[in-house]
């Protein structure tokens, strides 16, 4: 199928990126595939800047104000009233500076290619000390292993901090541990030990690896919890005493106490008793799956092509990924050189968080305040940094396209149309410079017969041709 080299570049910077920036359509016109490409580094994904702390620094701020509160409580003083909401608001800075970058970047595609992988492996804040744990562990887990082999991603994702806090990981004791048979279940500490948890062992099968319906049981998913056992976060659990294990308050640790002593069998193989390792070799195990290679492929086409992704795409994605043991920046390319993927129809409707982005990078501008970002991306139904589940944000249309949620978006453009005013350009060049060849009659007739900049620039953004990609 032979593309117009104009449509190929507005393609390439919309469905493959985040939105054109004036420029952008012109930079990418030589050699779309070449110009998505380059973007593609073994060093991973740009970091977002800003003076930013480590997840370890956070999970230390969380622990000593659980600390005075706990003090406060037993001295029969108030708790320490503003102390949570300071730590709350330290994320905002984290999602700002995200932001920041997906409207400011000239690698769009890598971007994007990013915030699908931060969105496969969801931390959400559904408590304090998860809400300072999603930006580290984006920066931390994800970033720099977006073009790295598949099995390095899941291991740092599931031995971060973020992901053992926020599936409870840190929870989980082998009924048989030494920590067990000494103690007893349900005693109590700076976190709660109470028994086998299995969260993390089933979204690792269900929404990381395997996927639903790829033949594992829930007698796999036990063992496979009583395999992560021990697999924890230190300074976490401090009523464990003798217990302890060493380390950085706030990093990954090992509590052997804590892991579930024998062999495990899982998925029909035995897996010998080996310390922290016995759940390693399960995780290298399910990274080399076929179960695995059609998961994330299916998922890699529905993100970046359509909400029912095209077999053939699919099919080529799983056989790239297997052929190459799970090396992300094959997939990406054979992704770019797919041609699946640069069909002219627009089947993908943009979330809340990238309507907002390309309509920051359609005038080249950027949020410069979280308090005017933050709270709209809420507003829209896409809360920063709070997934409503580990399934993570929805990828169909009809989760973001009911009418309500069009109804908002209209009261955005006309805000954000209206507060731009002063800077914007002519509406006719922001048009062509955003959409390019994807800008149709309809929608220039319409922007070049508004009766201001501002309504000019409203219709632009409402159009179908703006709202898809």
């Amino acid at each position: 199928m032979s593309i117009d080299p104009d449509m190929k570049a507005s393609i390439a910077l919309t469905r493959f990126g985040l939105g054109a920036k004036p420029g952008e359509l012109a930079a990418a016109r030589a050699d779309p595939t070449g110009y998505l490409k380059a973007q593609i580094r073994p060093a991973g994904a740009d970091q977002p800047q800003g003076d930013l702390k480590s997840g370890a620094a956070h999970f230390n701020e969380v622990r000593d104000y659980q600390l005075m509160r706990r003090q406060d409580k037993a001295d029969g003083l108030d708790p320490v009233k503003h102390a949570q909401k300071t730590i709350r608001e330290s994320a905002q800075p984290e999602f700002l500076s995200r932001a920041q970058l997906a409207c400011q970047t000239d690698a769009g595609f890598r971007e994007r290619w990013t915030l699908f992988w931060c969105n496969h492996f969801t931390v959400a804040a559904k408590n304090l000390p998860t809400a300072v744990e999603v930006g580290p562990f984006e920066r931390e887990a994800i970033r720099p292993h977006v073009f790295g082999r598949f099995e390095d991603l899941l291991a740092a994702s599931t031995m971060h901090p973020g992901m053992l806090l926020y599936l409870d990981q840190v929870q989980s004791v082998g009924p048989h541990s030494l920590f067990a048979t000494t103690r007893g279940f349900g005693y109590g500490g700076g976190g709660k030990l109470s028994g086998l948890n299995e969260n993390l062992a089933r979204e690792i099968l269900e929404l990381h690896t395997l996927g639903v319906g790829s033949g594992y049981t829930q007698a796999d998913v036990t063992e496979f919890a009583r395999a992560l056992t021990g697999w924890s976060v230190q300074g976490e659990n401090r009523g464990a005493g003798r217990f302890a294990s060493a380390g950085e308050p706030g990093e990954f640790t090992f509590r052997e106490a804590l892991h579930e002593p024998g062999a495990r069998h899982i998925f029909g193989k035995t897996y010998d008793e080996d310390g922290v390792a016995q759940a390693g070799a399960v995780l290298h195990d399910v990274a080399g799956s076929p179960a695995t290679a059609q998961h994330l492929a299916t998922k890699i086409a529905r993100h970046f092509v359509a909400d029912d992704p095209p077999p053939a795409l699919v099919a080529r994605l799983k056989s790239t990924y297997l052929d190459t043991d799970g090396r992300l920046d094959r997939v990406a390319e054979t992704l770019i050189d797919s041609p699946e993927a640069w069909a002219p129809e627009q089947r993908k409707f943009k979330t809340p968080y990238e309507f907002l982005v390309s309509s920051y990078r359609a005038l080249n501008l950027a949020p410069d305040d979280f308090t005017r970002f933050g709270p709209v991306l809420t507003s829209l139904g896409q809360q920063p940094f709070n997934a409503p589940s580990p399934k993570g944000w929805a990828e169909d249309a009809q989760a973001w396209a009911a009418p309500d949620a069009i109804v908002k978006r209209m009261g955005w453009s006309e805000a954000y149309a209206a507060a731009t005013a002063p800077v914007m350009s002519e509406p006719m060049q922001i048009a062509q410079n955003a959409l390019g060849a994807q800008l149709t009659p309809p929608v220039s007739l319409a922007v070049s017969r508004a009766e201001s900049r501002p309504e000019a620039l409203a219709i632009l953004l409402m159009s179908p041709e703006f709202q898809r990609r």
